[in-house]
């Protein structure tokens, strides 16, 4: 069994590929090999992706040791991101929780250089004011004990999800999330030196997603990659800022979720790693 934990796919073009956790429960015997032991999980699966978004964190944060034990699990060149606490996003006032969001990112930096974006998602119904949202934004860190951070930010209000909207993640290179999921808002601005997508229609099908369209999104995981737009996936606003290359983050998440696995490693052979 010890050879299946030798693979590390290299991200292509600065893109990544992964999923939403690493615990569930239908990937045994099914993505991870039979009598595979729970605790070798991650080790197993951070060396057939190149990404994990952690989404445990939203509903509570780890002791730094733990993230400091996943970190040593997964392989040089992985990387982590991270959704923030439901506690930060659901706060009455975005202007009470700054020491909760250093108490955060405090604790998730010891994820080291294998920690990516940090993903600020409001929920619908959730509605932030502009100039509260601007504020918070603005004091989000940038770096953390010397490494640079980055952020991504969720509206799922779709009431929210405008122009200005749109201008202020541009202003304060703040990446905009994209889903492909009919329930949430659906929009493909480009706001940051990075872009991330959460992919959220995967079929129960072997490849996880139909083959053509796994090999669309591969094309536009690359137009990203190197800069472009994507004019075929829906917009809020013109323009995509003046950017030579961008990295990528392309997660599989939800929907039929024991194949999500499969359609990020087709995914990963697709890109050419």
């Amino acid at each position: 069994m010890d050879d299946l934990f030798s693979r590390s796919p290299e991200p292509v073009d600065g893109i990544r590929v992964g999923i939403g956790g690493w615990t569930f429960a239908p990937w045994r015997n099914n993505f991870y090999p039979a009598g595979m032991p729970q605790r070798r999980e991650l080790e197993f699966a951070s060396r057939q992706l190149t990404a994990i978004e952690i989404n445990g964190t939203y509903y509570g944060t780890q002791k730094p040791a733990t993230y400091a034990k996943w970190r040593d699990e997964a392989p040089e060149g992985f990387v982590f991101s991270a959704k923030a606490p439901k506690r930060i996003m659901q706060a009455r006032s975005l202007a009470s929780v700054q020491s909760q969001v250093e108490d955060f990112i405090g604790g998730i930096s010891e994820l080291g250089a294998k920690l990516g974006p940090l993903v600020w998602q409001f929920e619908k119904g959730r509605r932030v004011e502009q100039a509260e949202l601007d504020a918070f934004l603005g004091a989000l860190p940038r770096e953390w004990n010397g490494r640079p951070l980055r952020h991504a930010l969720e509206i799922r209000d779709p009431a929210a999800v405008d122009e200005a909207l749109i201008a202020l993640a541009r202003r304060h290179n703040v990446a905009t999330v994209f889903t492909d999921s009919t329930e949430h808002p659906s929009f493909a601005d480009l706001t940051a030196d990075f872009a991330y997508a959460r992919l959220m229609r995967s079929q129960p099908i072997d490849t996880g997603y139909p083959p053509a369209e796994l090999a669309q999104w591969a094309s536009r995981a690359k137009a990203w990659a190197a800069g472009e737009d994507v004019p075929e996936l829906p917009h809020v606003a013109s323009g995509s800022g003046d950017v030579p290359r961008r990295d990528v983050f392309v997660f599989f998440i939800s929907s039929a979720k024991e194949r999500n696995p499969a359609a990020a490693m087709e995914l990963i052979r697709l890109l050419g790693a």
